[in-house]
């Protein structure tokens, strides 16, 4: 009872597994669940809304990171000039369920973005891939191919990104399930007066969680014990993109658009004064548009769309 008064939102499994790591002698999960629900710390009704998820998840660390923003929270203080709210920004290791970063932004914007980005990069390295949904700053739900400044400054770091389907935040369930611990444990019962003591109070819960508190889909191993850093490193010189002798290179103009074959094709204003490669496929009049090693659209010359 004392251990679940420190942490109110954590249950049975995570108590018991915290106490038997102690080395201290604690009875059956069930009879913790007991002793919870006998002194009211539990509510049964609640407890049977959170059905177990069919799981899946990548082999390894940093195959995939899942990125997102938990929507905002006020600020109830504006002492360091930061704005009214703070949208956190999760960055979650798919394979170990690591937080690999917890950041109280004032805006969703990309230069903020980008900026926390560098810094994740720098001390955790290139992930393979990263996901997030089809909103600005990663995402342009109408049209564009999909791809915005942000995605692809990734794509040329070589991280693919990777869209959940609209409509189904479930493509992203283990960012969905951090968000909600993270409310549970921190937001709903914590106010946010500040910028910095946001960030101050998400790197005490960050640590907590990477650290502390075991994970039922890990074995009730804690996140941290899963996860290493990536042998990829940080670039401080962005790549230029690699083509091969077959490709036809080409610039995309300001209008976000290329040249070929007496035609101009629009590809994306987020690739504006980027060089592309033209790749002929199996199909005649058919071309890949690539960033390199990444396929970004097609054209096709049969009817005339890009």
């Amino acid at each position: 009872l004392a251990e679940r008064e420190k942490h109110p939102a954590w249950g049975a499994r995570k108590l018991h597994e915290v106490l038997r790591s102690r080395g201290v002698k604690i009875p059956a999960v069930s009879t913790v669940h007991a002793i919870l629900l006998r002194h009211g710390r539990v509510d049964p009704g609640e407890s049977a809304k959170h059905a177990p998820w069919q799981r899946f998840e990548r082999e390894r660390p940093n195959s995939l990171w899942q990125m997102d923003f938990k929507g905002h929270v006020p600020l109830h203080r504006r002492s360091d000039g930061g704005g009214t709210r703070c949208h956190p920004l999760t960055i979650l290791d798919d394979h170990s369920r690591f937080a690999v970063a917890l950041r109280a932004c004032a805006n969703e914007q990309e230069p903020t973005v980008r900026g926390h980005l560098i810094d994740v990069f720098r001390r955790f390295g290139l992930p393979e891939a990263m996901l997030a949904d089809n909103a600005p700053p990663w995402g342009t739900p109408m049209g564009e191919l999909g791809h915005t400044k942000l995605s692809v400054w990734l794509l040329r770091l070589g991280v693919r990104v990777l869209h959940g389907r609209p409509c189904h935040p479930q493509t992203q369930g283990k960012a969905e399930r951090f968000h909600r611990t993270l409310k549970a444990e921190l937001l709903s019962r914590t106010e946010l007066r500040s910028m910095n003591e946001a960030q101050d109070l998400f790197d005490l819960w960050r640590g907590t969680y990477n650290l502390k508190r075991p994970h039922q889909a890990l074995g009730m191993r804690v996140p941290a014990s899963c996860y290493q850093p990536s042998s990829r490193a940080y670039p401080e010189t962005l790549p230029e993109p690699e083509y091969g002798p077959e490709d036809i290179i080409r610039s995309v103009n300001t209008d976000g658009m290329v040249s070929f074959r007496a035609r101009k094709w629009y590809v994306s204003e987020a690739l504006i004064g980027q060089r592309v490669g033209l790749r002929a496929t199996t199909t005649d009049g058919v071309y890949r548009i690539c960033l390199g090693p990444h396929h970004i659209g097609t054209i096709d010359q049969r009817d005339g769309s890009s």
